[in-house]
């Protein structure tokens, strides 16, 4: 009962936020408002456009849809109490929702982690084994590979939060950050946390590092794929149905990296803070654009389901 007691001395977070300029606080909450609505209104178009069109009732989409849905909620655990605090004297968040928040973020970030990974490997059996497609990937499978990704994902950020949380907070309680996040409430615990810091390491190996490779291998399958094509508006109608998911790859995984997968002492706090900016708001952000401005069936759809509302 005390060591509870001890843990959850600090009732509340405190957030420094992007900046503590009124100015600068105005500005980028006009800047994030937008990048906000952006994000909830593009992604839905992207999943109405999905379900609406016949021709897209492909594997490849299936997984889009639950990336977009992941990118709505991914980004509406952070951005709106960002918001808030920007334009709110009350710049604080209870323990618990605090937990809550940190939970949610972590679960999404590593979903779209996992996510990435099969949409890698569902590009590999299109390309590569065209004629078993539809067998290999059939509806069963993909539910499947859909609800591994989720399931696990919420799993593993329940272990890595039960950690986090036992651990004794009894004082500071100033975030130097903008949301709820592993690294930064780890740096507010009030004993060693090196062990919490190797299991979230581990996890973050098993959960990023396990899909990333994924990626790698599936990509790298296709690439030698592609150039035993002798056609060559074969191979470039190949390469752009993955163009739009190796540029989402790149935007997140080169900041979730960067963020997770090294030791936490050796990070720059007000850094860290930038690229939490990047995974958590603008990469959900710039998704439908990459897969509406790149991708040509959802360009083509998207194009049609405009003609059909004009006429």
């Amino acid at each position: 009962m005390d060591k509870m007691k001890i843990n959850y001395t600090v009732t509340e977070f405190v957030f420094l936020g992007l900046s503590s300029e009124p100015k600068i606080q105005l500005i980028l909450f006009v800047v994030f408002l937008f990048f906000y609505l952006l994000t909830v209104v593009g992604n839905i178009i992207i999943i109405t456009i999905i379900q609406i069109e016949p021709r897209l009732q492909t594997p490849m989409y299936f997984f889009l849809t639950n990336l977009s849905f992941l990118d709505i909620c991914y980004t509406s655990t952070n951005v709106p109490q960002m918001l808030s605090n920007m334009v709110g004297r009350k710049r604080t968040i209870p323990f618990s929702s605090c937990a809550t928040q940190m939970y949610f973020s972590l679960s999404f970030g590593m979903i779209e982690c996992v996510l990435l990974g099969v949409m890698a490997y569902d590009r590999y059996v299109a390309i590569c084994h065209p004629l078993h497609y539809t067998i290999i990937m059939d509806r069963n499978t993909c539910v499947q590979l859909a609800a591994i990704s989720w399931s696990s994902s919420f799993l593993s950020s329940m272990v890595i939060n039960v950690l986090t949380l036992s651990l004794p907070y009894c004082g500071p309680n100033v975030l130097n950050h903008f949301f709820c996040e592993v690294p930064s409430i780890l740096r507010l615990a009030c004993t060693d946390t090196s062990l919490t810091e190797l299991v979230v390491f581990i996890f973050s190996i098993v959960i990023v590092f396990i899909p990333f490779l994924l990626i790698v291998v599936s990509y790298a399958r296709i690439l030698l794929s592609v150039l035993r094509m002798r056609s060559a508006s074969g191979r470039y109608k190949a390469l752009s149905t993955c163009a739009s998911h190796l540029t989402v790859v790149a935007l997140f995984y080169g900041t979730a990296i960067f963020m997770y997968m090294r030791p936490q002492s050796k990070s720059s706090r007000a850094g860290g803070k930038v690229i939490a900016v990047f995974y958590t708001v603008v990469t959900p952000m710039l998704n439908p654009l990459i897969y509406s401005l790149r991708n040509e069936d959802v360009k083509g759809a998207l194009k049609r389901a405009i003609a059909k509302q004009r006429k």
